[in-house]
């Protein structure tokens, strides 16, 4: 078949990469100048199938919505309000609520680790050369964290998660460089979970999908989609012209845009572009720096070591715009590096400070598969996980496009539950 795809982030390319692999003749058309330029930049860099999803569940939400008044937090609630972000933060708030929500736990968490699980054998066979690290601490600051963290070790216990539970001097056993000044009640070390670059995987996957004849259309933007049994896409390039091309199917890997090329086809989606914020820095001192990944539980940050970098990454902001980064919100970043491993990087020069916005569905599964208009697939929504989802994301798109069963369930991730 001969398919369009729009974005090129990181759902995107290994989306490309897997249709390729199926011998679909494959065109990704992307309105930035090269693949993950957007919200698959600068990700947090974990891939943690213990923790999907993020943001989901009564009590995360009670704790996300008791922070987002605080304008000294990473998680914020901005002036830009509208009925639509309204109306999106009350779908959320309900769906964190219902009894469905341990049945998309579980699904979502069946989805991380074959994806993780998808990217490892990639890497393998690919062998694709990213920073990247394995392991990942997550860390209990008071008895509050703990108690906290044992619903979600019942939880774990019951899906067959490995997780090892430890205390103040195994934890720093494991990371040496933890700050000797700060006190934390234990750690739950997760040996499953990773942390890698995503830009760097995303752009290793563009090499190997043009190995596989995939064609990339850079800084042209798809404005309107013709569903039917050719699909007709009509694009802008950089110099302004337009152009007609039809294809045999669309795959829409485009994040929040996704919203108007779909509404047209009388496909509304309650999709938000959500903030979050990332800062990196070189090491400084590889003693004083973290070996792998570190999960600050009570304030929502990662931790991530890569190669000679380190990267620390949070924020849940609604309501601001995208080009606005509040000085809190970094603040806070440098503050929970500060708590952890001081002096482990170099701040005075050569840091990168970045906001990028990822597209979430209320109740955090995304959309993988038909969307029910003639020819049109989709593969978005994936918010904050989607580094962590993409490649079995792709992986069971390119099954259910080429005709063939998922190796994974995809009930739960249809359409049909926004109809």
């Amino acid at each position: 078949m001969n398919i369009a795809l729009i974005g090129a982030g990181i759902i995107g390319v290994t989306t490309a990469y897997e249709l390729a692999t199926d011998g679909h003749q494959v065109t990704v058309f992307e309105r930035c100048g090269a693949v993950a330029e957007e919200a698959s930049f600068a990700t947090g860099g974990l891939i943690s199938p213990s923790c999907q999803p993020p943001w989901t569940g009564a009590p995360t939400a009670r704790r996300v919505l008791r922070q987002w008044w605080n304008p000294l937090h990473a998680q914020h609630l901005g002036p830009r309000l509208g009925a639509r972000q309204l109306g999106w933060m009350w779908r959320w708030l309900r769906a964190a609520r219902t009894d469905a929500q341990t049945t998309q736990r579980e699904s979502l968490l069946a989805l991380a680790r074959y994806s993780l699980q998808r990217q490892q054998r990639l890497r393998s066979d690919l062998a694709l050369d990213y920073e990247h690290s394995t392991g990942c601490l997550v860390m209990l600051r008071d008895a509050d964290d703990l108690a906290r963290a044992q619903a979600m070790q019942a939880w774990w216990r019951e899906v067959g998660l490995p997780f090892h539970e430890l205390g103040p001097e195994q934890t720093r056993r494991l990371e040496p460089g933890l700050n000797p000044d700060t006190d934390f009640a234990g750690a739950l070390l997760l040996p499953e979970d990773e942390a890698g670059n995503c830009r760097q995987f995303a752009m290793l996957m563009r090499n190997e999908a043009l190995r596989l004849k995939a064609q990339f259309e850079f800084q042209t933007t798809v404005t309107s989609i013709e569903p039917g049994q050719r699909v007709t896409l009509h694009t802008r390039d950089a110099r302004g012209q337009s152009q007609q091309r039809t294809f045999d199917a669309c795959v829409v890997c485009a994040g929040a845009p996704s919203v108007d090329l779909l509404r047209p086809l009388g496909i509304k989606l309650p999709l938000m572009g959500v903030h979050g914020y990332s800062v990196s820095a070189q090491v400084r001192e590889p003693l004083n720096a973290p070996r792998s990944a570190v999960w600050d539980a009570q304030r929502q940050v990662s931790i991530s070591r890569l190669g000679q970098r380190i990267r620390v990454a949070g924020g849940f902001e609604l309501g601001h715009a995208s080009d606005d980064k509040r000085t809190a919100a970094l603040r806070e970043l440098y503050q929970v590096l500060q708590d952890w491993f001081p002096g482990a990087a170099t701040l005075s020069s050569g840091v990168q400070e970045w906001k990028g916005s990822q597209a979430m569905l209320p109740d955090a599964p995304p959309l993988i598969g038909a969307s029910g208009a003639p020819g049109i697939w989709l593969n978005l929504g994936h918010g904050s996980s989607g580094w962590a989802l993409s490649c079995g994301s792709a992986r069971a798109l390119a099954d259910g496009l080429s005709g063939r069963a998922p190796e994974i369930d995809l009930g739960g991730y249809g359409i049909e539950r926004y109809r």
